[in-house]
């Protein structure tokens, strides 16, 4: 197998690095109560999504 000829540096490394972090939650409102909850997801106060009931909250 082939071996590196020199030692990768710690600024190049973490410059290939700089693209591997966790990004933020997009966060939505929910339009039938108001709550905020993640994008793409129902609401967890009132089991809405897209305007329809998907999921039984009590």
């Amino acid at each position: 197998m082939a071996h590196p000829k020199r030692k990768t540096s710690k600024a190049r490394k973490n410059k290939r690095r700089t693209h591997h972090k966790l990004e933020d939650v997009t966060l939505s409102t929910c339009s039938n109560c108001g709550s905020v909850h993640r994008a793409h997801h129902a609401c967890a106060d009132c089991g809405y999504y897209r305007g329809r009931q998907v999921l039984a909250v009590n």
